[in-house]
């Protein structure tokens, strides 16, 4: 039955029964934490033959360029026609950088704040600019946007993607909105991929700024845990049948696919986009890490190389996202506190617990020792309105470990629930 169809005495009995399971929880002393989305180190262990892939006296390119040295801001074109068929996207429109997709999306504002963009009519700083914000979403998009100065704007979500009525409202009226986050496949946090029908339908809409931009963060593109896999889309294609082709800046990296802090990040866009932006990195760097981008196509070998590779990672991540299911399903089925999701890839799983106690979850669950992203984090300015969604990541923790974290959460979840229902 579910707690909100008890009596208070039956209530009470719940909480009674959770404050104990609790208390057993805590006293097993973890100290876990499942913050953020980082690979274990069985998957970081995956790749390191990239540690050997480049040695003396074989420091050259496909092309004969010695990576040692200066030059080629563009990347290796080598790993960019691994990544670039991976992403669909060709070679020539896409840049291989330094090791942070992060980066590169500060970069690409901070160019259009300080010169605009190539259809615009003016630097963005020269007046008012705000970012639609997918909700739930990544903090870290959030947190970039703000620090540059956009004001953020939530836009909700469903099984397609942004909700295409409300995002449409928004641009129409507003010409300092400038862009929207998108995570368009296995999104951050819900797992969630963008329809073909949603994209095309955001790529050809009409915005009051006529230099809007769609952040396209694939992110998690290749990390399928199962199949049907989430097709990969021809954003650059479909923008341009859209006639909007310098709508899209697209960003990815392979820093969940082989080292985290030591891959390689990749930026496309429009031809126009690509000169645009390397006219003005070009200011600011001389080139990339080209020893890197040589161990990692050595390493890969081709875009089926990469294929092989997360095939590998997947066997190792699937078996933690199902531990943390079944906990979840065991501790908490029929009680009516709590719905998760079950992506198909990515890195998290998303918890929604009763309005009013993610936050008292999250507290609940760090004095216990096991620590979780702030209630909060999957929304602007760290602020959930309904105080109900939290992200887990199970990927870094060791399978035993997860499941351990997983059963006391859905502990903190029924108390919490108890607690809130009784207090209403």
């Amino acid at each position: 039955m579910a707690l909100a169809d008890l009596s208070r005495t039956e209530l009470e009995a719940e909480l009674a029964a959770a404050d104990e399971a609790y208390s057993a929880f805590a006293a097993r002393g973890l100290a876990l934490d499942i913050t953020r989305g980082k690979p274990g180190v069985d998957q970081l262990d995956l790749s390191d033959a990239l540690l050997t892939a480049v040695t003396g006296g074989d420091t050259r390119s496909r092309d004969g360029v010695d990576v040692r040295n200066y030059g080629g801001l563009e990347g290796l074109p080598e790993i960019r026609e691994i990544f670039g068929e991976l992403l669909r996207i060709p070679a020539e429109q896409l840049l291989a950088q330094g090791n942070s997709s992060l980066t590169l999306m500060h970069q690409a504002l901070s160019f259009a704040l300080l010169h605009g963009t190539v259809d615009g009519d003016g630097p963005w700083a020269g007046g008012p600019r705000r970012m639609l914000c997918p909700v739930p979403g990544y903090d870290r998009h959030f947190a970039l946007a703000e620090a540059l100065g956009f004001e953020l704007v939530s836009v909700p979500t469903d099984e397609e993607g942004p909700v295409l009525s409300a995002v449409e409202e928004l641009v129409a009226a507003d010409p300092s909105i400038k862009g929207m986050w998108l995570v368009p496949m296995y999104s951050n946090p819900t797992g969630v991929s963008l329809s073909e029908e949603r994209a095309r339908a955001v790529l050809a809409m009409e915005t009051a700024a006529p230099d809007f931009r769609l952040l396209w963060d694939n992110a998690y593109g290749i990390h399928h845990l199962r199949s049907p896999e989430a097709p990969m889309l021809d954003v650059l294609g479909m923008a341009q049948d859209a006639g909007r082709p310098h709508r899209v800046w697209v960003f990815a990296s392979t820093s969940k696919i082989t080292h985290a802090g030591a891959g390689v990040a990749f930026f496309a866009g429009s031809p126009d986009t690509i000169a645009w932006f390397t006219e003005h990195l070009g200011a600011g760097s001389i080139g990339p890490d080209k020893i890197n981008q040589l161990r990692h196509a050595r390493f890969f070998g081709d875009a089926d190389g990469v294929r092989r590779h997360m095939a590998r990672h997947a066997e190792l991540i699937r078996p933690k996202f199902e531990i943390v299911t079944e906990k979840l399903e065991a501790g908490l089925a029929g009680a009516g506190a709590a719905t998760w999701t079950d992506p198909d890839g990515g890195y998290f799983i998303t918890l929604t617990v009763m309005p009013g106690t993610a936050d008292r979850v999250v507290k609940l669950a760090g004095e216990a020792g096991v620590k979780l992203t702030p209630a909060g984090s999957t929304h602007p300015y760290g602020l959930d309105p309904d105080d109900a969604v939290i992200r887990i990541a199970p990927t870094m923790p060791t399978l035993d470990e997860v499941a351990a974290a997983a059963e006391g959460l859905a502990v903190c979840v029924r108390r919490a629930a108890c607690e809130k229902l009784l207090a209403d």
